[in-house]
């Protein structure tokens, strides 16, 4: 089977393809320097097939010297943050994040030139559709629409032009793939995040599903929302985005193409809140809540257009918000539980 190169192999998403590349039969080289969370043991730490490296992935050498023997490459490192993130780490998202992705593109070129290197997949996000007005969002309105307007946005879309630059002067095969809202395991607070407070509890990551859950197992009510909670979101389950990545890394049809990779069911955060209320309190408490000013790049809408995955790669999302819900809501209570939410 092949080899592959993944940047950002100890994150949220990271962890998610890890097990599935490793079940796939792939060698797995991960590579991440636990900016994010520290240091955290994975079930897949001792596998055979997988080698973890603590190391920058902005260092081109150290990417290039990785990258040997390898068949693939996925760009999947970024300092990356809820919407906290987005304001209190505007420029350092802007500037770590182009010297991350030109470090891995910048190696990937040497490798493809030697013959080596098959493909990159760039691992970018939903975000660069930040400023769509019509939905579904399908691929290629990111090209048609005003820029985002945050600098997260706005460099996540930069790597959608490194990877076909890349390809237009080098001749360097990528794959685009663009996770929607991830919902699953593995998420705490971040080291370094700006301390957020939403009523009486501190957000951990600023990301909508696990913060609501720890507001409402640490008993906030009636429960702080952001704006008025008609902000729609498309929640996919991290695994499912992972089997979306795998497939479209080694599709033939996916070479020098972009894909939505999410469900696209469609909550409103204020659904997302009441249903996970009800899944914990089991109608033993009313639900109650409360609007807090919502920040700057709450986008309002997000919904994409999944059909090309469908059609090109055979890629559905399978799992649904209540299921996903069922097995995040436990394990963010035991996290609570032991400091780390």
């Amino acid at each position: 089977m092949s080899k592959i190169l993944l940047t950002g192999s100890a994150g949220f998403i990271g962890g998610y393809l890890v097990e599935e590349l490793l079940s796939r039969g792939h060698s797995v080289v991960g590579l991440d320097n636990y900016s994010k969370y520290g240091k955290t043991e994975r079930s897949y730490d001792d596998h055979p097939q997988f080698t973890g490296v603590v190391g920058d992935a902005a260092d081109p050498k150290l990417m290039y010297e990785l990258l040997d023997g390898c068949d693939y490459l996925v760009a999947g490192a970024a300092k990356i943050g809820g919407i906290s993130y987005f304001h209190a780490y505007a420029y350092d998202l802007l500037a770590e994040n182009e010297r991350i992705i030109a470090a891995a593109m910048d190696a990937a070129i040497r490798r493809h030139q030697e013959g080596s290197l098959q493909r990159v997949a760039v691992i970018s996000s939903s975000m660069v559709f930040e400023s769509a007005t019509t939905f579904p969002s399908k691929e290629g309105d990111e090209l048609k629409i005003p820029p985002p307007h945050s600098s997260y946005g706005f460099q996540k879309l930069a790597t959608e032009y490194f990877a076909r630059a890349a390809q237009i002067q080098y001749g360097v095969p990528y794959v685009i793939v663009r996770p929607f809202n991830c919902v699953g395991l593995g998420e705490r607070r971040a080291l370094g995040s700006a301390e957020i407070s939403s009523g009486n509890v501190q957000l951990a990551m600023s990301h909508v599903v696990p913060d609501l859950v720890q507001k409402i197992l640490k008993g906030q009510d009636p429960l702080h929302i952001l704006g008025d909670g008609g902000q729609i979101r498309c929640y996919t389950y991290g695994a499912d985005i992972a089997r979306g990545i795998a497939i479209a890394l080694e599709h033939p049809d996916a070479e020098n193409e972009d894909f939505n990779i999410s469900t696209p069911v469609a909550t409103t955060v204020l659904e997302l809140a009441e249903t996970i209320w009800d899944k914990i309190y089991q109608g033993e408490k009313p639900f109650r809540y409360v609007s807090d000013e919502p920040f700057t790049y709450d986008v309002q809408e997000r919904i994409p257009d999944t059909t090309k995955a469908r059609q090109v790669l055979g890629f559905e999302a399978a799992t649904s918000l209540d299921e996903m819900l069922d097995e995040v809501i436990p394990w963010i209570s035991q996290q609570v539980e032991l400091g780390t939410i």
